[in-house]
């Protein structure tokens, strides 16, 4: 038989009752207002660890949710170099509902490199995760990929970077990458401190989606004749390519072959994965 409640009990009760109601809500308060007023150094902590370290948000203010940073690339842990976009670029990053998911949209501004703010939809899941990229062009110093330590710092590229695409999906499922559009890059005259030929040529990277995205190195121009291809596989790049040039310019250009690949004669194989 259950005893009844001693009156000093029920009176501690429904004097302790407004207290503990209070406490939760100073929790959850506290909750709310530690990701509302989440710092940047947060979000650039966690690129920073996502891209191993070669991708940083440096001297970050503000908040995860707006805020600005100066956009760096590294060479990763340990390494010195370091390369950074010219000027600061800043973002907003707010919840969204998109296709019945809820997830976040980063709007990203670059003033140095796009005329337009790139938008990006991102849509965490349990069994999979997507991320949708808006039409997007930007321009970008060659220069900065020096930044990513070898071989970038020796062949020092010059030249004009382009980035561009009409819209694209990106979605990860069980460890594989899946993507839906084309992502475009356009190398144009690029050049290096390595030759005495300046400019080297125009090269364009294509990136296409499906079930196993599939890349594409090809030459526009150029004494500095670069091919190639390769897929994802998982979630890893492997690549097969060649960069060869013409007898009468094997020695302007011998430099750059053998820091481009493995040498073979008078061309130099490139391997990634």
């Amino acid at each position: 038989m259950k005893r009844p409640r001693s009156s000093t009990a029920t009176l501690t009760d429904a004097w302790l009752a407004p207290w503990r109601t209070a406490a939760w809500a100073a929790c959850w308060g506290a909750l709310g207002a530690l990701i509302f007023f989440a710092p940047a150094a947060w979000l650039a902590q966690g690129l920073q660890s996502a891209s191993a370290g070669h991708v940083l948000l440096a001297d970050a203010q503000g908040s995860v949710w707006r805020g600005s940073a100066r956009l760096l690339l590294t060479g990763g842990q340990g390494s010195s170099d370091a390369a950074s976009l010219p000027g600061r670029v800043d973002w907003m990053l707010r919840p969204n509902w998109t296709s019945g998911h809820i997830g976040l949209k980063l709007i990203l501004n670059m003033p140095c490199c796009a005329k337009q703010p790139v938008q990006l939809a991102l849509l965490p899941g349990w069994s999979q995760n997507a991320m949708e990229i808006g039409p997007a062009r930007i321009n970008l110093p060659a220069q900065w990929l020096s930044g990513l330590g070898a071989p970038w710092n020796t062949l020092d590229p010059q030249g004009q970077l382009t980035l561009s695409n009409e819209a694209l999906q990106v979605q990860w499922v069980a460890g594989r990458v899946r993507m839906q559009g084309q992502l475009t890059l356009d190398m144009i005259a690029i050049s290096s401190r390595l030759s005495t030929l300046s400019p080297l040529g125009d090269y364009r990277l294509s990136l296409g989606g499906g079930d196993v995205p599939s890349l594409n190195l090809q030459t526009l121009q150029g004494a500095l004749q670069l091919s190639g291809s390769g897929q994802f596989v998982g979630s890893r790049i492997r690549f097969r390519g060649e960069a060869s040039a013409s007898p009468q310019q094997q020695d302007a250009l011998s430099n750059v072959l053998n820091i481009i690949g493995r040498r073979q004669g008078g061309k130099s194989l490139i391997s990634l994965g």
